[in-house]
């Protein structure tokens, strides 16, 4: 999962003196007292961290955001806050104390802020979060404990991240015994999540090879399909990752892979049609052409 970086508040005044400095030589124009807004929940108290550097400046605090000049936030992730915020307020001028769109704090990674408690301060809460706003009743006995079950269930469903290909693709050089044709494992189970919708893929993936004087244990073939399935994915960069991999680690004559998989963002959401299958191949070396292609589209087929 995502590394975290604790916070400390001496860090968080650096921060906020930047920031403070910024707007005070932006200020010229404006009239006063200025208007400040924080975003809720974070970018309150980054206000009031921001304030404390801002003596002789008359300013107001404000809980109404379209009539702010100034908003402040505690991170600027993705910017869809930002956005959002400054859809409703297009004058304002937006300030973070963190921006992970910069070279600076890009790889902070899961940031934790002083204010927000161990309990707070990771996936837990945000499941949390989500579920008060789907559900009106987020509090009743048999959510309580879903935010730990849905933390649990990501380390599983994501764990492709923490896993190297080159570490379980280990190669036996002698072990073909002149055998150049075509290894196949047919109907490899995969699951795995839209990264737009964060909705299940499922299916089955062909994985076929013409080895060049090596070869890698079956069962390596089925867990280089799991390592990239078990990340955030569309199918088709699936396809090409695994044919890719193989490819590069055991540099055979020809790869080829396919991909049968049904979408649960379709298939509940949408267009809602049930049973349909998306099927993406992807084919190296001369398994482009020829005779090896027809071969592996039949045994995949």
């Amino acid at each position: 999962m995502t590394q975290k970086t604790i916070l400390d508040y001496r860090t968080l005044e650096t921060r906020a003196r930047r920031v403070a400095d910024e707007i005070l030589s932006s200020l010229t124009g404006h009239e006063v007292p200025v208007l400040f807004y924080g975003v809720p929940r974070g970018g309150v108290p980054a206000l009031y961290l921001v304030l404390q550097h801002l003596s002789g400046v008359p300013y107001e605090v404000t809980d109404n955001l379209a009539i702010a000049e100034i908003i402040i936030d505690d991170l600027i992730d993705s910017g869809s806050t930002m956005e959002r915020v400054t859809f409703e307020n297009s004058t304002a001028d937006f300030y973070g104390l963190f921006d992970k769109r910069t070279e600076e704090d890009a790889d902070l990674g899961w940031i934790v802020f002083p204010w927000e408690s161990a309990e707070d301060a990771g996936f837990e809460d945000n499941v949390r979060r989500m579920l008060q706003a789907i559900d009106p009743n987020a509090d009743r006995e048999g959510l309580i404990e879903t935010p730990v079950r849905v933390a649990k269930a990501w380390t599983k469903w994501a764990e492709g991240y923490g896993q190297d290909p080159a570490g379980i693709l280990k190669v036996f050089e002698d072990g073909a015994g002149n055998y150049d044709e075509m290894v196949t494992v047919a109907n490899i189970p995969v699951y795995s999540k839209c990264e737009h919708h964060m909705a299940d893929i499922f299916g089955t993936a062909t994985v076929s090879y013409i080895p060049n004087g090596k070869i890698v244990g079956l069962s390596k073939l089925s867990r280089l399909v799991n390592i990239y399935a078990r990340r955030l994915q569309v199918q088709e960069r699936l396809t090409v990752q695994i044919a890719d991999a193989l490819q590069e680690h055991l540099a055979p004559l020809g790869v080829g892979v396919q991909l049968k998989c049904r979408h649960m963002c379709m298939e509940s959401r949408g267009v809602c049609q049930q049973g349909h299958h998306t099927v993406t191949t992807a084919l190296r070396g001369v398994m482009k052409e020829g005779d090896p292609r027809a071969e592996f589209l039949a045994v995949a087929g």
